[in-house]
């Protein structure tokens, strides 16, 4: 079979995936195949800061493709296999084991790695990040023992950590060098929810200061921050964001700009390559710089949508962003761009949640973030999808009181 009925993915993540299983869904008859530099079959990656933490769930249950369902669609899965080149003239892929794949058309979902910041110490044993399975195995071993643990990072996955390791016994500290918790993904009032939430379960968060040096000593390792202050740690999670994995594309000529650059029928700058999940940067009316959405919904969305455009159908994948998370009891989703709005409003929902709408300056919504919102988030990410302006009849205004409120709230609680 030649390299015109071949369909390549480099990435066997979530985008990856459901592009392959697309593909064959959408009747492509030729090959398909998919590589991973990872020696799992493809699995979502939500349940390594949870369930897989805790020991809740297994490896098995976080499959999201496995080997019978590949066979059975004649999906061809290379794994551990990690690509080194792509020759977009000749449209071949080179890699690290000699081989050269041909294609007709490749999609690029190779996701992103931990962010490292330069810091003396981070190559200690006792650090770790959380990306991989292997990563979420290697860190459910470390927390069996309860250490004293810090977290280098107060966004989602740092924060997902933290209430887990919390539930597990652990004493647990977060760094966090911004002002603010998920500083770049929620509007200030539900960061101060958050705040007050973790600090009821017993986190000591530490905002506006950065990790200087990491010191390995017989009593631990010493967490040094730039106050003068000092921790003294078991284990140190280092959760301060993700970098594209795009330096494949770079190489290859492709436009990037902190990730791979891709229209909304998830083309690159090649006709003949797409990208797809982490690494993908989209082009939208809401964003000028374009849009990279770390997220489980869009790895999924723009992956299907990636699939049938390889495919010469007529896609435009410009969706509203959505994100979920869960911490503690709470199950907290946002919908649209956070950093769009310009005053932030609030309600609560039947069952004890609340639902906060980001407005601009127009009264526009253009984001909404439910704790335990259920329907109520649902009509309001309508709201969104609609560019509406809601009625707020029903809504205060946050301020700092009201936004914080109380962590043990009984009002915040299903």
């Amino acid at each position: 079979m030649s390299s015109h009925d071949t369909m390549l993915i480099v990435g066997a993540g979530q985008a990856g995936a459901w592009a392959a299983r697309t593909l064959r869904e959408q009747g492509h008859a030729g090959r398909i195949v998919l590589c991973g530099a990872e020696r799992h079959v493809p699995y979502e990656r939500p349940p390594l800061s949870k369930g897989l933490l805790t020991g809740v769930s297994g490896a098995a249950e976080s499959e999201l493709l496995g080997l019978a369902e590949m066979q059975d669609r004649a999906i061809e899965f290379l794994p551990s296999l990690v690509a080194t080149k792509i020759d977009p003239a000749d449209r071949v892929v080179l890699f690290g084991d000699g081989r050269e794949i041909g294609y007709d058309k490749l999609l690029l979902a190779t996701g992103g790695s931990p962010r490292r910041p330069p810091l003396p110490g981070l190559d200690s044993p006792r650090v770790h990040t959380l990306r991989t399975l292997d990563d979420a195995l290697a860190l459910r071993r470390a927390f069996s023992g309860a250490p004293r643990t810090v977290i280098i990072g107060g966004g989602w996955i740092g924060l997902e950590t933290a209430a887990t390791a919390c539930s597990m016994g652990c004493s647990v500290s977060v760094i966090e060098a911004g002002p603010r918790l998920c500083g770049r993904s929620l509007m200030s009032p539900v960061s101060q929810w958050l705040l007050a939430r973790h600090e009821a379960a017993g986190i000591r968060v530490r905002l506006a200061r950065a990790v200087t040096a990491l010191d390995d000593h017989a009593d631990g390792i010493h967490v040094r921050l730039d106050d003068g202050s000092m921790i003294v740690a078991d284990l140190v999670l280092v959760g301060v964001g993700m970098q594209p994995n795009d330096a494949l594309a770079r190489e290859a000529g492709l436009d990037c700009g902190q990730g791979v650059r891709v229209d909304a029928a998830c083309r690159t700058s090649d006709p003949h390559i797409y990208a797809a999940g982490d690494v993908a940067v989209l082009a939208h009316p809401r964003a000028p710089e374009g849009l990279r959405l770390e997220s489980w919904q869009n790895a999924q969305d723009q992956g299907v949508a990636a699939a049938r455009a390889m495919l010469g159908q007529t896609v435009a994948y410009l969706p509203v962003p959505l994100l979920w998370s869960e911490q503690y009891e709470h199950m907290i989703q946002i919908a649209g761009l956070p950093n769009l709005a310009r005053r932030t409003v609030w309600r609560a929902t039947p069952g004890g949640g609340r639902l906060y709408l980001g407005l601009d300056d127009s009264g526009v919504a253009v984001a909404a973030v439910g704790i335990d919102a259920g329907r109520d988030f649902r009509a309001a990410r309508k709201a969104i999808e609609q560019n509406a302006q809601p009625p707020l009849a029903d809504y205060q205004s946050c301020d700092a009181s009201a936004a914080a409120g109380s962590a043990t709230n009984t009002e915040m609680t299903v």
